[in-house]
């Protein structure tokens, strides 16, 4: 049985409460619930101190149906790509990877230097703010993340309680473009799609839709998303020279989601949280006036997960031809953290 959430309004709204559904959750045409809360938001939808956001949907049922649904064969893949394979430096320009191993008497010790945006993470719901409002999800401040102490508010280390578990499913658009390039008179802008160009290769919400389509894959409510968009084969495919020229030019540019209405009502209307292969989740730079970022995570508390490798994911997908997984992922228990690594399954 789903337990539905408590609509809790913020102190400067006088609003009426809209209907929930049967999933729990208003209309995306309600958003924001609580005006003047930015745009978009759903501030107070599970209460004015709630820190897991989308993930309230993984409810024990939605998990244990999507335990029962999907494993099958009991394949595993791992979904995390090497914490060192940016190499000497990352290509978001975070910082760099070290790994020191040192002796400690009869045995070794080792040491990590890391920065948790330069393999694949996922990032909490105090890594992004709106930007002009200054506000994280729930309206925390930045003296909450700053503050004396640090504080804890919206930090990841409340995720590890419950972990990020449920289906999984894969949109495998590289396939999908590649397969459109197959064709007798394939559209231009799968030619000069480059998962390096933002501004002109975005992954629309119709794209989505044609992808799970050719998959035969079926969206539930509380899905994890995950996007194949080819930026991991692509940096993969770059000589070090080259991944050096990128980041020299300025301005990084990466492929991702479009930022649209649609496309949030879409997400917002099915998903738990949105993850991919690419360094942002969204086409970066935006081509709308707010970001993914800013509406996701300090608007709905959804994570995002970023830098997925998907290599394995997709191959066994289509050894399978089946697109949807049981997903476990465990996140750091660091109190204060922003981010966290993977550390994900998925089961087939």
């Amino acid at each position: 049985m789903l337990i539905l959430p408590l609509l809790f309004l913020l102190p400067l709204s006088t609003a009426k409460p809209p209907k929930l559904n049967s999933n729990g959750i208003p209309p995306f045409s309600s958003l924001p619930l609580n005006p003047p809360a930015p745009y978009l938001s759903a501030w107070g939808l599970y209460g004015p101190n709630d820190e897991l956001g989308t993930l309230n949907r993984l409810s024990p049922a939605i998990v244990a149906a999507a335990s029962k649904t999907e494993i099958k064969t009991g394949v595993r893949v791992s979904l995390n790509w090497a914490m060192n394979a940016q190499g000497n430096e990352s290509f978001i320009n975070r910082g760099n990877f070290g790994h020191r191993i040192y002796p400690a008497g009869p045995y070794y010790d080792e040491v990590w230097d890391y920065n948790s945006q330069v393999s694949s993470h996922w990032d909490s719901l105090r890594h992004f703010p709106y930007i002009q409002e200054r506000k994280f999800y729930n309206g925390v401040e930045d003296g909450d993340i700053l503050g004396e102490g640090n504080g804890t508010r919206n930090s990841i280390h409340v995720w590890s309680e419950r972990g990020i578990v449920g289906r999984g499913v894969l949109v495998d658009f590289h396939s999908w473009r590649l397969k459109q390039l197959e064709g007798r008179n394939p559209e231009e802008r799968f030619k000069r799609f480059d998962p390096f160009v933002g501004e002109t290769s975005g992954i629309s919400l119709e794209d989505v839709r044609a992808v799970l389509k050719w998959q035969r894959t079926k969206v539930r409510f509380g899905d994890i998303l995950i996007v194949r968009s080819g930026w991991t084969v692509g940096f993969n495919n770059k000589t070090r020279e080259e991944i050096l020229a990128l980041q020299r030019a300025g301005s990084i540019s990466a492929s991702g989601l479009e930022q649209s209405l649609p496309m949030m009502k879409f997400l917002w209307d099915n998903f738990s949280a949105v993850a991919g292969d690419m360094p942002g989740v969204e086409a970066y730079p935006a081509r709308a006036n707010f970001t993914m970022h800013e509406v996701l995570l300090a608007g709905w508390g959804c994570p995002m997960g970023e830098l997925f490798d998907l290599e394995a994911l997709a191959a066994e997908a289509k050894r399978q031809k089946r697109w949807s997984f049981f997903l476990t992922s465990e996140v750091i228990n660091l109190p204060g953290a922003l981010a966290s690594p993977i550390n994900a399954l998925a089961i087939f």
